[in-house]
């Protein structure tokens, strides 16, 4: 019974990511419904589409690369990269975003994925942190934003590696119990006892190199779909909260220096923009804020936002979530003031 109740909920995934799709391609459709004439209406369907067409495509390069991982990258690699010294292994895992340029929203199944093939849970962590900031990418978008101050550029790429350093050693040092979800685990235990099993009955085919980026396709689908609707639903979640929460308050919050730190953290956690545009989107903001509080947004938004929770709640367990939420922004937010003060 559980099996055809978990069937016919990931059909009904499917079907319901299908529909948005449909919509996307043909928003004539949207438009013509009477209800879409309402002003907040087209401004939240503005939102969602916006995010969703923004974000998908680096949702979809995260499972490219975790399918890649999965299906090219031998495990004892992937132990080996890792110092066995913590701090050395914390540092080095928050530099892997730079050849890792995947978004934040393509992290989660690219960090799970790597779980799986021997990776430390904390390192993990660690290059889920960084990695959507630590990355030529990001760099290049948020110079170009800042180019009157130039420092906003290394200075973020230097907190988000401080941070994540910080974030990881801490779950290192006191989390005793497994973090992951029971079922997660079930799961990729089933994946690699068929993936096993398919090598073993056809491990002629997995000769050639066609069948092997066969399978990588095969795993990237998996990924999608189940990564999928955890996105989705954040993004609507974002959209909603974008279009019905009133933004006013935010000149009057900005005086204060402390406030105005938390308050664009928070902005940066409700709106989930992707980190390779969210400079554009913090650089308008550099005449009313201060530089701690717009740094502040450029490293918490990609570390921990609407979206990226939703698919951490499906890898890892909750209360696992809520520490990691917690450091994060305590670590986010001492460390910009500590960089406002040296800038």
């Amino acid at each position: 019974m559980i099996h055809v109740v978990r069937m016919a909920i990931f059909l009904m995934g499917i079907f319901l990511l299908s529909l948005l799709i449909v919509l996307l391609m043909n928003p004539h459709v949207i438009r013509s419904l009477p209800l879409m004439d309402d002003p907040e209406l087209q401004s939240f369907k503005t939102m969602f589409v916006s995010l969703t067409l923004e974000a998908l495509p680096f949702l979809l390069l995260g499972v490219l690369v975790s399918s890649l991982i999965q299906v090219f990258v031998p495990e004892s690699w992937i132990r080996r990269i890792i110092p066995r010294h913590p701090l050395l292994g914390a540092i080095v895992a928050s530099l892997l975003g730079i050849v890792f340029p995947v978004c934040e929203c393509g992290m989660v199944p690219v960090a799970r994925r790597l779980i799986q093939k021997g990776f430390p849970v904390y390192a993990a962590v660690v290059f889920l942190l960084a990695g959507p900031i630590v990355n030529p990418v990001v760099y290049s978008s948020t110079s170009m934003a800042f180019r009157a101050t130039p420092s906003i550029a290394y200075s973020r790429m230097a907190l988000a590696v401080l941070v994540s350093v910080i974030v990881g050693w801490m779950l290192l040092r006191f989390v005793r119990w497994d973090p992951m979800r029971p079922e997660t685990r079930v799961r990729l235990r089933n994946h690699d006892r068929g993936h096993n099993h398919d090598h073993h009955r056809h491990s002629h085919r997995h000769n050639e190199a066609s069948s092997k980026w066969m399978e990588t396709l095969d795993h990237a689908a998996g990924e999608f779909f189940d990564m999928g609707k955890y996105f989705i639903f954040g993004a609507f979640l974002t959209s909603i909260i974008q279009t019905f929460v009133p933004r006013s308050v935010m000149l009057d919050i900005a005086q204060s220096d402390g406030a105005a730190t938390i308050l664009m953290m928070a902005f940066a956690y409700i709106i989930s923009i992707c980190s390779t545009s969210d400079a554009f989107v913090a650089s308008s903001f550099a005449s009313t804020f201060s530089p701690g509080a717009l740094l502040a947004f450029l490293v918490f938004g990609p570390m921990l936002d609407v979206k990226s929770t939703w698919m951490l709640l499906s890898v890892f367990k909750a209360r696992f979530v809520a520490l990691l939420a917690l450091l994060t922004a305590v670590c986010v937010w001492m460390g910009s003031r500590l960089f406002e003060m040296l800038m």
